[in-house]
């Protein structure tokens, strides 16, 4: 389980995150939802120990994670950072590679390659393998970033705005392999996202922030009502059930006094 401990980041005199103490479950899928500015992202980049907090703690297994080597981290927890972008002419296989690094250090054995077609496999992406990843398009070059995150296998995925720019099917694609993920191989996920509709559908856990506190923390059925999201948003929202799920409609509805 990773869990943080009165998180708090500030630059100078200006507060990002303030006091955020929250537990992530294991095996879960947590979405991180809220405003811009809320310090969604900031969150999820000091768990990824890629930016260092001001105050406070983050635990992996109730044990700092400033006591482990980088190196060592990187064994438990990946992170896929927002918009990715190599430079490189890679195929869709070498990006997918790059996932081992961690391991082998850029030697690849047979357990790295094995772990590396699985993670194709997985997202069925066997067709582009040998493609070049700025010849696919910008959804097919989501699922591979996201396939070099899964071959790292590690514990915990951290992902910030995997379904940035995508469209509806792709979307769709990569939260249900996360949900596969999740429910098939036991992974841990924290994923930043806007789409409150996709958090409300695909996840066990919602973490709220606003103004860069901790706003609301609990199951998705806890979080996901009327009265919180539009506390959240400033909107209003009406939240229809079916068989296949949660709509939150918050279209044409006047903005919320505050």
């Amino acid at each position: 389980m990773i869990s943080v401990r009165n998180l708090h980041k500030n630059y100078g005199s200006k507060i990002v995150l303030s006091n955020v103490s929250v537990d992530f479950p294991a095996r879960s899928i947590t979405s991180l939802i809220g405003p811009n500015g809320a310090g969604k992202s900031t969150l999820l980049m000091m768990i990824a120990r890629l930016l260092n907090p001001s105050n406070g703690n983050v635990l992996l297994q109730g044990s700092d994670v400033s006591e482990l080597r980088i190196s060592e981290y990187a064994k438990h927890v990946a992170t896929l950072r927002q918009a990715p972008s190599f430079n490189m002419r890679l195929t869709v296989q070498e990006l997918v590679a790059f996932g081992r690094f961690p391991h082998s250090r850029g030697s690849l054995t047979p357990q790295d390659q094995q772990a590396i077609d699985e993670a194709i496999a997985f997202l069925s992406l066997q067709p582009l393998r040998d493609a070049y990843i700025n010849e696919i398009s910008g959804g097919q070059r989501q699922m591979a970033f996201l396939a070099m995150t899964m071959a790292q296998q590690t514990d915990v995925l951290l992902l910030d705005e995997p379904l940035n720019n995508l469209d509806m099917k792709h979307a769709v694609q990569i939260m249900q392999a996360l949900r596969r993920l999740c429910d098939e191989q036991g992974r841990t996920v924290i994923l930043v996202i806007h789409d409150i509709n996709f958090a409300a559908n695909y996840s066990n856990h919602i973490v709220a922030l606003k103004d860069g506190a901790l706003r609301y923390s609990g199951a998705t059925h806890e979080v996901v009502t009327e009265q919180r999201l539009g506390d959240l948003y400033g909107l209003d929202f009406e939240i229809t059930r079916s068989a296949r799920g949660l709509v939150c409609n918050y279209f044409n509805t006047p903005e919320k006094t505050l």
